[in-house]
């Protein structure tokens, strides 16, 4: 009740020069809808940036608000939609209308891998390179936590983690050790600490 909210559409952030985009799929209603910053401020994020830091990632383990000093080396976080969707279910017009902004922070950031994290995630990421034409289909490239895929082309290597979510925590479908497991492997393909 005494929080001020962002309550508008949610920005990427991160380094401007990163090897890796992580990409997440909406601002959480009481995290990045609440704080401006994606996975800031909810416990999907408490996972994420302790696992980032972890592995070199990160400048600190924590991020609670957009001024809290969190600066991330060598990765940039983005959404696929940009504002939290009722019931943290995205309409397909969400995805569409948000579409246009990821595949910008594509072309600028150029990453060298991306990480997608959970399902819609990751289709809204091979669907939009189906749709400019630079994969067939997704068969090739199923959803599987740990999954490393090197795209046709010059594409960026698509990495996979379930999503950080309570749900996925909770019951361990996802643990630290396996997001940092992720994270390493990246950090391996990229190059440097």
């Amino acid at each position: 009740m005494n929080w001020d909210y962002w309550g508008k559409p949610v920005p990427g952030f991160g380094d401007p020069r990163a090897k890796l985009l992580i990409l997440g799929l909406a601002p959480a209603a009481h995290g990045g809808n609440r704080t401006g910053r994606v996975f800031t401020g909810d416990r999907s994020g408490d996972f994420l940036y302790k696992a980032l830091y972890e592995t070199g990632f990160a400048n600190q383990p924590v991020s609670t608000h957009r001024g809290d000093g969190l600066k991330l080396k060598n990765a940039y976080i983005a959404a696929t939609i940009r504002c939290a969707p009722p019931a943290n279910k995205p309409l397909p017009s969400e995805l569409e209308n948000c579409l246009p902004y990821f595949e910008r922070e594509l072309e600028v950031i150029r990453p060298r891998a991306v990480l997608a994290l959970g399902n819609i995630a990751m289709h809204a990421y091979l669907g939009l390179l189906k749709r400019k034409g630079q994969i067939e289909s997704f068969a090739k490239y199923p959803l599987r936590h740990g999954a490393s895929y090197q795209l046709p082309g010059d594409l960026p290597r698509l990495f996979v983690s379930y999503h950080p979510s309570q749900q996925n925590t909770f019951t361990g479908k996802l643990t630290e050790s396996m997001m940092v497991d992720v994270l390493l492997a990246i950090r391996e393909f990229i190059g440097g600490k």
